[in-house]
């Protein structure tokens, strides 16, 4: 008559069938005010009143006891325990499930009126894992009822293996469970459980991904090429995981092609590099940690470069094994390799060891480096004149000797005059001009002489006027 809603009525009434343990009379009142939900993949346990009911049920649940006598009762119900106990998880859970009216009854409710989630969070919470999966995969259930109502309850439970054992008793290929896999993957490395991604990858036989992840392990967190020596362990599995993947690929090209839909692919020159790059850098972590273990490590403080960087921190990794030796000579030879092995820019290497060198005044070593390049066989004509130019171009106030030393060390006279001029040693350019072929000597005599009146060094320009 007041034009109420019923449905609150009718959730009461239902309830308190329910508590009167009529359940048949209370399905019949919760028909009357109980909807499914519009879609059953939202990630919720559905409306407030169907969890009511589940909660009631769960939290009422008796053992149902056969015998009379209750001291016989308890024993058998210990017995029955421990055995069920004993047996498989599928065989509890059905037991449990399938012998309790009043679970019966939440499982009733739950297909009628609850999400897949609610569904599958029941089933976990009564230790039904196998049912929960099978409900998943025979619902095709998006991966975020995956992740919500199984995965996050397993982990944090300490039961991740029991969940592996199940997926691969249910699809030993796994298959059908990439989608829910590589979501997995996804979600722990979003909340950087990097220990357990690596668990999962192994599982998941995905053995690039697996490699990618050791390549974290041994990067992350290291200040110091001494921490980096205690973690080489981590490269050793890096070259373990693509040495297997590597004989996979070739095991499966035999055969017609294996079905690795969601494992991450790559191809067989491409993991040939890799184990190349691990070995280098195994190389470079012995090398650096010996020096800074034997205290010639001058670039402490600055930030860690490994060869797994982008080609930049390549870069930087061959400057700072050139840099950190006793000497230039001891480091060249793997700075050099890796220069090679990444195709790197070597001009660019050169000029920054170099200007590093002039920081640290290490003018003799400058010219060791210049040594070094041009016995390496494959420097261009000019690069060690360009290394002496970059340096010069950033630092004015080198010693005079040691000046005039890097700069008698280049190869091309053009390039003296040009180092000289940069250095305002207007006098020994003009010497240098002067002993060139005719027409060429007059044009460089004419700039020195243009210099040095705009310089005001009134001596060189009469020199050079004198000459022309």
């Amino acid at each position: 008559k007041s034009g109420l809603d019923p449905g609150g009525a009718w959730h009461a009434w239902g309830m308190a069938c329910l508590k009167a343990g009529n359940l048949s009379s209370a399905r019949e009142k919760f028909n009357r005010c109980l909807k499914p939900p519009m879609d059953l993949n939202q990630l919720n346990h559905g409306s407030r009143l169907v969890q009511d009911v589940i909660q009631y049920l769960e939290a009422t649940v008796k053992p149902i006891l056969i015998a009379d006598d209750d001291y016989f009762a308890t024993l058998r119900e210990l017995e029955a325990t421990l055995r069920t106990r004993s047996l498989s998880l599928e065989m509890t859970c059905e037991g449990k499930i399938q012998h309790n009216s009043y679970y019966q009854e939440c499982l009733f409710y739950l297909h009628s009126y609850g999400t897949n989630l609610a569904i599958i969070s029941f089933y976990m919470r009564h230790d039904c894992m196998r049912e929960a999966l099978l409900h998943l995969l025979n619902k095709e259930s998006p991966s975020e009822v995956f992740i919500e109502g199984i995965f996050i309850p397993s982990y944090e439970s300490g039961k991740l293996h029991m969940l592996e054992n199940l997926l691969e008793t249910i699809d030993p290929g796994l298959e059908s469970w990439g989608v829910y896999l590589i979501a997995a993957c996804k979600h722990l490395q979003r909340k950087n459980y990097y220990h357990i991604l690596y668990e999962l990858q192994q599982f998941m036989k995905d053995h690039v991904r697996a490699a990618m992840t050791c390549i974290r392990f041994f990067t992350h967190g290291a200040k110091s090429y001494t921490e980096l020596g205690g973690k080489q362990t981590w490269l050793l599995k890096i070259k373990d995981h693509l040495k297997i993947y590597l004989q996979e690929v070739s095991r499966s090209s035999g055969r017609k092609k294996m079905a690795f839909t969601f494992r991450k692919k790559m191809s067989a020159t491409d993991v040939s590099r890799h184990i190349n790059t691990v070995d280098l850098q195994m190389e470079v972590t012995k090398f650096l940690h010996q020096c800074e273990s034997s205290g010639t490590s001058q670039m402490a403080g600055s930030s860690l470069p490994t060869l797994f960087g982008n080609n930049s921190m390549k870069m930087d990794v061959a400057c700072k094994v050139i840099l950190e030796g006793k000497n230039i000579e001891e480091g060249f030879g793997i700075a050099f390799r890796v220069l090679q092995d990444f195709q790197l820019e070597a001009t660019e290497v050169y000029s920054k060891v170099a200007k590093q060198l002039v920081k640290q005044q290490k003018y003799t070593e400058i010219r060791q480096l210049l040594k070094c390049v041009n016995e390496s066989g494959v420097a261009a004509k000019n690069d060690g004149d360009n290394i002496i130019l970059n340096c010069l171009n950033e630092f004015k106030n080198i010693p005079a000797e040691d000046l005039d030393n890097l700069i008698q060390d280049m190869d091309s006279d053009e390039n003296k005059i040009q180092a000289y001029v940069m250095c305002n040693k207007l006098r020994s350019a003009y010497l240098v001009s002067v002993r060139q072929e005719k027409a060429r000597a007059v044009q460089l005599v004419q700039h020195v002489r243009q210099l040095a009146e705009s310089s005001g060094d009134d001596v060189v320009k009469a020199i050079c006027a004198q000459w022309l």
